[in-house]
């Protein structure tokens, strides 16, 4: 009984050690794609648990004009498309912009790539996204809701 008992030991310790070595060197696999692809996103964030992708619409403030209609698509390959109208120009000034972005480092907020003028960085929420200033801040004070994208 000792002897089966003294086995069953022995082969529940090497089974113990076997699955943590392969388990370590899988983390370690998978550590190394992840790096050399994109970032390593840790916990939930807005690139890993929202359903992003779409199209997104809202008007923008605007100093010379009545306001900037924006439509911003977001599609899964990390591509977009972004359309700006400008409302009330005489000209009717539209904008077009695609290219790729990408998410930076907490998962929260992309970076259009090719935006020949404007804002590119978005803050990625439930929904919508949020316009950020040209340094990458998030719009506060009496506008900031106007600078709210709602998914559409």
């Amino acid at each position: 009984m000792n002897k089966v008992l003294t086995l069953v030991g022995l082969l529940a310790s090497l089974v113990f050690t076997t699955s943590c070595t392969n388990s370590e060197k899988n983390e370690e696999v998978e550590h190394e794609v992840a790096t050399e692809n994109s970032p390593i996103y840790t916990e939930d964030n807005s690139a890993t648990s929202l359903d992003w992708n779409g199209t997104y619409k809202g008007t923008v403030p605007c100093a010379s004009c009545e306001g900037i209609e924006v439509t911003l698509t977001l599609n899964k390959d990390k591509t977009y498309k972004l359309v700006t109208n400008y409302l009330g120009r005489n000209d009717a000034l539209e904008q077009e912009n695609t290219g790729s972005f990408t998410w930076d480092e907490t998962g929260s907020i992309i970076t259009l790539g090719k935006v020949a003028q404007g804002p590119d960085q978005y803050k990625v929420g439930e929904n919508r996204i949020w316009q950020l200033d040209m340094e990458g801040k998030l719009i506060t004070g009496d506008l900031a809701e106007h600078y709210v994208l709602t998914k559409r």
